[in-house]
């Protein structure tokens, strides 16, 4: 087997890959599925608008330097401001032989401007290029989806108002614990939300920092200014190591990671939805328009996009593991294996923007049916602690007021009713095997035990009292501006 033959020196390569940003190097083309196995200019020409504006900052900055003429920075924003209106009207031409988004507006830009164009790349790689652009579209996802989590938040604060004093059980375990209101369990999850705004808000610090001048991995011999492009550009800082500025994914995994807990919120609640829409509980009911039918069964009313965002939530949670696992083994600095940073950050990106943009409506579509709520309180003792803590205002240990309820509601169960049904008499006899407790009880447990008492008596910060669910809102809404 003999060796191919090196080219003479200064021939030139095969005409069919003169146009290969790196084609020097090789004496044969690239084959034609290795071209389709390594292009992604399909998924990554998104980063177009990105990867255009850091190019202009990057010019800006070259001819700041004196690197390249003025003359090529105006032909070079003249051909870029070209290229933008063509992918704007969709009359680019995309092609998979430039392999990915910068070379395909690189190659463009040549061929619109000259020279120029070919000078625009000095001191910079498209290592540093598009570890640039996936920050800057990141950073833009991230400032979309803080404001569709505001959307979320703001609906999700109407229904909790409106229903600041519905009664409803609430649970442990799947079954009734104790009463709390509707409002004040939509509170719980604007709590989650609250949170999950403040680690998209962290990631955004850690994502704000600029890799562009690390060019390949080392850094560039031009005489860059680096904190000039990073303030064209409206980052926070600079990347202070070349090395980890064009290798590392960790801002990525850090929004997948975010992405991830706030889907998990959500599934969360949509499995509470899908289960309170249940006519087993039939606590609500969502508008028409987030459900649909049965090709079979007309009677049919299931609740979709709730089912969807849980099974969506899945596939975030898969992103999140994918970039996880794409930087596990790597070594420094940039490896091939990055460029499937982009597809699983992307669709977790999507899928955040459109659960978040389809949930703030649908929270305005849900029905309240506070009768079946109130109904449902009578079934499981609600008031059980209730009783345990008048007793122990009444100065019996706690352990013991446990234990006299509990022998209460094994009482309420043999008769077939709830505790407020028992007549005082029936309540003292009911405790009496636990010493003190019947002494204790008088006409005003009654009033302890109805479910307004109960909730009432909760008035601390945090506390399911509906003045307190106000309150709580009042705060949510002040935080949201």
């Amino acid at each position: 087997m003999t060796d191919t033959p090196t080219p003479a020196a200064g021939a030139h390569p095969p005409a069919h890959d003169a146009a290969k940003a790196w084609s020097g190097r090789f004496t044969e083309p690239v084959s034609e599925l290795v071209k389709r196995y390594t292009a992604s200019v399909l998924f990554d020409q998104r980063m177009a608008a990105q990867d255009i504006r850091g190019s202009l900052a990057h010019a800006k900055m070259l001819a700041r330097q004196g690197i390249i003429a003025a003359s090529d920075l105006a032909d070079i924003e003249r051909g870029m401001a070209q290229i933008q209106g063509e992918i704007e009207r969709g009359e680019f031409a995309w092609s998979l032989d430039d392999e990915d988004v910068h070379l395909n507006i690189e190659k463009r830009l040549t061929a619109l401007v000259g020279d120029a164009g070919k000078r625009l790349h000095t001191g910079r790689s498209r290592n540093d290029q598009v570890a640039t652009d996936i920050r800057l579209w990141l950073r833009d996802a991230i400032d979309q989806i803080l404001a569709l989590v505001v959307d979320f938040q703001k609906n999700l604060l109407d229904v909790a108002e409106a229903n600041a004093d519905t009664p409803m059980p609430g649970f442990t375990h799947l079954q009734v614990a104790q009463p709390v209101t509707f409002g004040h369990h939509l509170m719980a999850y604007y709590e989650m939300s609250r949170r999950d705004a403040e680690r998209f808000k962290d990631c955004r610090k850690r994502t704000n920092r600029l890799p562009l001048g690390s060019a390949a991995l080392a850094g560039t011999s031009f005489p860059i200014d680096r904190e000039f492009v990073a303030a064209e550009l409206g980052f926070d800082e600079v990347c202070a190591n070349s090395l980890d500025a064009v290798s590392d994914r960790d801002f990525a995994i850090e929004f997948c990671a975010a992405a991830a807990l706030l889907m998990t919120h959500l599934s969360r609640l949509s499995e509470e939805l899908v289960l309170w829409m249940s006519p087993r509980v039939g606590f609500i009911d969502l508008a028409d328009r987030f459900c649909t039918g049965s090709s079979i069964m007309p009677q049919k009313k299931n609740p979709d996009v709730p089912e969807l965002v849980r099974g969506k939530t899945g596939r975030v949670n898969g992103s999140l593991i994918a970039l996880l696992t794409l930087m596990k083994g790597q070594p420094l600095a940039y490896n091939k294996d990055n460029q499937e940073d982009k597809e699983p950050l992307f669709d977790t990106a999507d899928t955040v923007i459109d659960t978040l943009r389809i949930y703030a409506d649908m929270i305005t579509g849900i029905k309240v049916k506070a009768d079946a709520m109130r109904d449902a309180l009578s079934q499981g003792y609600a008031t059980a602690t209730d009783l345990a803590d008048y007793l122990v205002k009444k100065g019996l240990p706690f352990r013991d007021a446990h234990e006299a309820v509990a022998l209460a509601v094994r009482a309420a169960e043999v008769k077939g009713c709830d505790l407020p049904q028992f007549s005082l008499d029936e309540l003292r006899v009911a405790m009496a095997p636990v010493a003190g407790a019947a002494q204790r009880l008088d006409d005003e447990v009654f009033a302890v035990l109805t479910v307004e008492g109960s909730l009432a008596s909760r008035k601390h910060i945090g506390g399911t009292a509906p003045v307190q669910v106000r309150a709580a809102i009042a705060r949510a809404r002040a935080q949201l501006g």
